[in-house]
């Protein structure tokens, strides 16, 4: 396809009126080429008067390159994965890229890597899922730039960018000692997630270091059901926890909700909960919940950085685990006053 259609105002037709060359157009329009500020005024202001829109398709069959990332993502009833998303769709915008989103459940994950690199995408970007050895084989192969966005892949050419795990369960950790909770339990995640891993080992070890450890473990999937099973476990049992560290926000919610409606507790009156993620709907009102902040933003960054980069045939080669610092955010659900929804339970009691 070319932009020679009757009828389509051609890039020439905008390098006229703009008083520049064909190219200068291409440039201004080619998301890393150079053009100075005044010949792209210059094109834009020309553009916008002609309502011209340069055609993809032609300069992706120029420059054998789509402007397409492919974006891999699931489990979208996470809020905390949903925001992510729709993070990545506008950073890539911003750069002058477009995505293309393929969702499922992690087993198709597969299937969906296989759809995706049909289309032709320029590089891949991976929030949730688990690559087949397979599947790596193929995008090796291939030589298409892969980032991971919280989450680890130990390929030697895929980026992976993800929170410092370790660091964030453990400041945790050290706040509800600091608090005074002495009964700590943990809800673990999935266990093939090194998200999971390394959470329940920064945790552990923290508390160890203050020379205690957890009363009990349980374990969980990253779903809000998960963390209702594991919470009835732990509040059913003949020692009752004081404090409850959910390795995501998810199952600290599952655990707030069966914590009140069943067993009648009052947070954080009688019990302190805490996640991870700091997702939004832990904001929320009736919540309120202790969590670690990611820093999504400045992994979304590097992540889109790392694929400009490598689009661009930088050093940057994939390879590397960066790694972005969390903030604990201290909320009501570890606090020492209840919120009057948590009042309201008690009256029920």
């Amino acid at each position: 396809m070319s932009d020679k259609n009757e009828g389509r105002t051609r890039s020439i037709d905008v390098a006229r009126l703009a008083g520049v060359s064909r190219s200068a157009v291409s440039r201004t329009f080619t998301p890393g080429a150079y053009v100075s500020d005044a010949t792209r005024e210059k094109v834009l202001r020309a553009s916008k008067t002609l309502d011209y829109h340069p055609n993809a398709m032609a300069r992706s069959i120029k420059t054998k390159r789509s402007g397409i990332i492919g974006v891999i993502s699931s489990d979208l009833q996470n809020p905390f994965y949903a925001d992510t998303l729709e993070k990545i769709g506008s950073a890539l915008q911003e750069n002058g890229l477009g995505s293309l989103v393929l969702f499922g459940d992690e087993t198709s994950t597969s299937r969906q890597i296989s759809q995706i690199l049909s289309y032709q995408v320029d590089a891949l970007i991976v929030t949730n899922a688990v690559l087949s050895s397979t599947l790596t084989d193929s995008i090796s192969r291939m030589k298409l730039p892969v980032v991971a966005v919280n989450r680890y892949f130990p390929q030697d050419w895929v980026t992976s960018i993800t929170c410092d795990n370790v660091a964030g369960a453990a400041a945790m950790a050290d706040h509800l000692l600091d608090i005074g909770c002495s009964k700590i339990a943990l809800i673990s995640g999935k266990s093939e997630a090194s998200s999971s891993r390394y959470r329940e080992a920064g945790f552990i070890r923290a508390l160890v270091k203050r020379g205690t450890a957890p009363i009990a473990i349980e374990s969980g999937d990253y779903s809000h059901d998960s963390g209702v099973i594991a919470a009835r476990k732990l509040l059913s049992a003949a020692i009752v926890p004081d404090a409850i560290f959910c390795a995501n926000d998810l199952m600290a919610i599952g655990t707030i909700d069966i914590a009140r409606t069943e067993f009648g507790l009052r947070i954080p009156v009688d019990l302190r909960v805490a996640g991870f993620d700091n997702s939004i709907i832990g904001s929320w009102q009736s919540y309120n919940l202790t969590s670690v902040d990611q820093n999504v933003t400045q992994m979304i960054d590097l992540a889109v950085k790392s694929v400009i980069r490598q689009l661009r045939g930088g050093a940057d080669r994939g390879g590397q685990h960066l790694q972005v610092q969390g903030k604990l955010i201290i909320r009501q659900s570890t606090g020492a006053i209840a919120s009057p929804i948590d009042n309201a339970f008690a009256k029920c009691k």
